[in-house]
């Protein structure tokens, strides 16, 4: 198996980051250097960019703004860049999640509608899935939506909604039917919009002081039946083939890279008691082991990218998925805990996620400050998307049949 790539593919790699060198403001790419995500109006402004250019949505049909003739290759090729520039990452809700299901499961009104707006994130959707009694167990959702003449009226509470304070829309799971035998099929799939009377956001500030993740509350909310996507009580079959594209998009490989880039050369300075910490033992060994690990999981997702569009045109998910997001996370967790290593003490220091500091800053470097909140902040990540062990139960069943 030759693992080079190929000249045009090497050409292609370059005309991307000539490209985003020439277009990202500098501002953006200082706050994401930094290790700091980006503001709303950054990621607005960088997408539409992105989707002027025909690279937001390679992965979509080309009739509505993907790109056929591109290789599973120059996909990846794209995203690493854009990761590992750090540039922001087309809207995961809009692309990968609500996209890919309106593309495989909407009607062609609701295709013309939404298509080009998640694209050129006109509208910017979040993600209603989770619930108080409801995460790594979803099935078990209790929100409801009852059908009244064209119109379902829906009560509950979504929670871990990220970004909803951002959000024009929301793509969400309902109960339709709370007598069906087994909890999947009466489960559907809706989107809604969240100026709509009866909902309110409420903010959740997580450990690393970050205001990421909300509570929705839904109250009587009147949403028309033309809002459902796919078949009533049959949402569940939409829900796993996202929950399939969400996984793939979590490796993030290019991040991973630029990431440990960026270790190394903070190494090189950064005391390791006597001796810089990149002359560490302990540390050098866990870092290599590290590398090893997303070279692996580099090739993985480029397997899985390779497998894209039988997903889309089958309408099925792909359980290879859970390999990414379970590796992907494990090595992004590896590599928070390495800076938290070569942060040492300096990274008592604090910094709020705004990256403002106290506690006598000029003591520390700004990604020192940042090591121990992003820590516990990436805790969640082998929560999120289906917790680690639910995915290892999905390829016990996938591919050992168990």
């Amino acid at each position: 198996m030759d693992l080079r790539f190929t000249d045009e593919e090497r050409a292609f790699r370059q005309e991307v980051r000539d490209w985003i060198d020439a277009n990202l403001p500098a501002d953006t790419r200082e706050r994401m250097a930094a290790g700091r995500t980006p503001t709303k109006q950054m990621q607005l402004d960088w997408q539409k960019k992105l989707n002027a250019k025909g690279w937001c949505v390679p992965h979509w049909p080309a009739e509505w703004g993907g790109q056929k003739a591109w290789s599973a290759i120059k996909r990846f090729i794209l995203l690493e860049e854009l990761q590992g520039t750090p540039a922001p990452i087309p809207l995961g809700f809009n692309c990968n999640m609500l996209g890919p299901v309106l593309i495989a499961f909407g009607t062609e009104e609701q295709k013309k509608f939404f298509l080009p707006k998640l694209a050129n994130l006109d509208l910017w959707f979040c993600q209603g899935f989770s619930e108080p009694g409801a995460g790594s167990d979803l099935a078990s959702l209790k929100t409801r939506a009852v059908r009244d003449d064209d119109h379902y009226i829906v009560n509950g509470q979504k929670t871990w909604t990220t970004l909803a304070q951002y959000a024009d829309w929301i793509f969400l799971l309902v109960r339709t039917n709370p007598e069906a035998v087994k909890q999947q099929e009466g489960i559907s799939f809706l989107v809604v919009d969240m100026k709509t009377p009866g909902i309110t956001v409420r903010p959740i500030i997580t450990i690393d002081g970050a205001h990421e993740v909300n509570e929705v509350f839904f109250d009587d909310v009147k949403v028309p039946v033309a809002n459902l996507v796919g078949t009533e009580h049959r949402g569940w079959d939409c829900a796993k083939f996202l929950l399939s594209n969400e996984r793939t998009g979590q490796a993030r490989v290019g991040a991973s890279k630029d990431r440990i880039r960026r270790l190394k050369l903070i190494a090189q300075n950064a005391p390791g008691g006597e001796r810089p910490m990149i002359e560490d033992g302990r540390f050098r060994e866990r870092l290599v082991e590290v590398e090893v690990q997303l070279k692996a999981l580099e090739m993985t997702t480029m397997r899985v990218l390779a497998d894209e569009n039988r997903q889309l045109s089958e309408r099925k998910p792909n359980p290879a998925s859970s390999v990414l997001k379970i590796r992907g996370t494990e090595i992004q967790q590896a590599i928070s805990d390495l800076y938290v290593m070569a942060a040492g003490p300096y990274g008592m220091v604090g910094a709020d996620p705004d990256g403002d500091r106290w506690n006598e800053p000029e003591l520390a470097p700004e990604w020192a400050t940042l090591a121990q909140p992003t820590y516990f902040n990436w805790r969640k990540q082998s929560i999120y998307g289906g917790s680690n062990e639910i995915q290892k139960n999905i390829m016990a069943k996938a591919f050992l049949g168990l």
